[in-house]
């Protein structure tokens, strides 16, 4: 997996570091980044020490047994734990990840955890992730037809149906736009990885009748064409994805329409 290297900080200060448990030999180091909007000293890093005879494998694990038992103010997001939600979408060792996916086991040394990266930040651990889903709204991600609508459902061949494979798996985590440097710049106009990987979602869906529709909200210089290709979506997507090559195809779409 790709390594991203947060932007230096001259401001990021080491916070508190917290006692070792007592009488526990197995134990990891955390360093996590700490912001709080109220507090005094933003942002900063706080070192836990995490007793893993007690936790689970997981990044996510050690986070809520850190909330548990050490550090009730501690803050970040989390729902199913099984790779689904994307709610716990950060940056994890240096690279955007699902906490509830990555294991311990997989990082060596201090185990740094950050918010992902280029975000505001509400508090600690969550980043405000208001603008990206607004982008992901903005490409209307739903079916869209002129013709009558049918009594049971709309058909589609096992071939049509394969097409949508490698793209409507996406669940929205927001690792992809954050590792890229083009929407780091361009993030309030280009429209990033994941909302243009599920633009071409719906735009090769054979069921879908407003393909010129959506080809024209894309014609932009900086809603598509802002992505050069840099692969850091691809590398550290966590369900295996590849938003570059989607993006790719709508671009050749482009040219194909006006050929």
């Amino acid at each position: 997996m790709v390594q991203l290297t947060l932007p230096k900080n001259s401001r990021i200060v080491s916070g508190k570091v917290w006692p070792k448990p007592e009488n526990q030999k197995n134990l990891r180091e955390f360093k996590i980044y700490r912001y709080d909007p109220d507090g005094e000293t933003n942002p900063r890093t706080d070192t836990y020490f995490v007793d893993l005879d007690d936790c689970g494998p997981m990044v996510l694990d050690a986070i809520i047994w850190i909330k548990n038992t050490i550090d009730p103010t501690l803050t970040f997001r989390r729902s199913c734990r099984e790779g689904i939600c994307g709610s716990c979408a950060m940056n994890i060792d240096g690279a955007n990840t699902l906490a509830c996916t990555k294991a311990m086991s997989d990082i060596k040394g201090v185990i740094k955890i950050y918010p992902l990266p280029h975000m505001p930040v509400v508090k600690d651990l969550v980043p405000d992730l208001t603008r990206f889903y607004a982008q992901h709204a903005s490409i209307e991600p739903w079916l869209k037809t002129d013709t009558p609508k049918p009594e049971k459902e709309w058909r589609q061949s096992h071939g049509d149906r394969e097409k949508l494979d490698g793209l409507y798996e996406c669940i929205l985590c927001a690792c992809c736009s954050t590792s890229c440097p083009s929407y780091w710049w361009n993030g309030d106009r280009y429209l990033g990885p994941a909302a243009l990987l599920q633009a071409y979602r719906w735009l090769i869906d054979s069921r879908d009748e407003r393909t010129g529709e959506r080809l024209d909200e894309l014609e932009d210089p900086f809603k598509l064409y802002r992505c050069h290709t840099i692969m850091n979506c691809a590398q550290t997507c966590p369900k295996g994805l590849n938003p570059a090559k989607a993006i790719a195809e709508i671009k050749k779409m482009m040219v194909a329409r006006q050929v």
